[in-house]
């Protein structure tokens, strides 16, 4: 049975509300970490996926030059590094170095924390109900989605997330 246009609606509400209030905290965060949003969210695909810089551009839907720029201050920051990829002498393999690691931990830490701070009267099973109610529909709406780089931009295999806990 396919969901009621009203509930549908509610739902755009919803996510929009949750796009705007994410966007809030995060530029509220920006005290905490020298690196602005864009930065930590370059350094996050870079560590979940690692690889070519037009598919790290492609992932964060940006193009490869607002890439390029970005990782040309991560990598002066020590952040990331740059290595020819040996299967394509002309193309870079991006990854990040210890540093970059040390940062986005300290990054996602202080994030973790904050977000327990605010789910301070939500319980386990709470919270876990609602990780599960976001995943599926990040699910669903890579399913429904015709958009082949929406797709590329939000996949993330096991391996990935494995590489991502390094």
């Amino acid at each position: 049975m396919p969901v009621d246009p009203g509930t549908a609606r509610e739902l755009v509400h919803r996510v929009f509300d949750l796009q705007r209030v994410v966007r809030c905290l995060a530029n509220s965060e920006l005290k905490h970490h020298d690196l602005g949003v864009a930065f930590q969210g370059v350094l996050r695909m870079v560590a979940e996926h690692g690889g070519r810089a037009v598919e790290i551009a492609s992932r964060l839907g940006v193009s490869a030059p607002v890439l390029s720029r970005h990782l040309s201050d991560l990598e002066a920051l020590g952040y990331v590094e740059r290595h020819r990829d040996p299967e394509d002498r002309r193309a870079q393999l991006i990854a990040l170095t210890e540093s970059g690691w040390a940062a986005l931990r300290e990054i996602e830490e202080h994030r973790i924390a904050r977000l327990q701070s605010y789910l301070a009267d939500w319980d386990e099973g709470r919270a876990a109900a609602a990780v599960e109610a976001l995943s599926q529909l990040s699910d669903a709406l890579r399913r429904g989605s015709a958009d082949r780089r929406l797709t590329a931009m939000t996949t993330t295999t096991a391996q990935e997330e494995a590489r991502a806990a390094h």
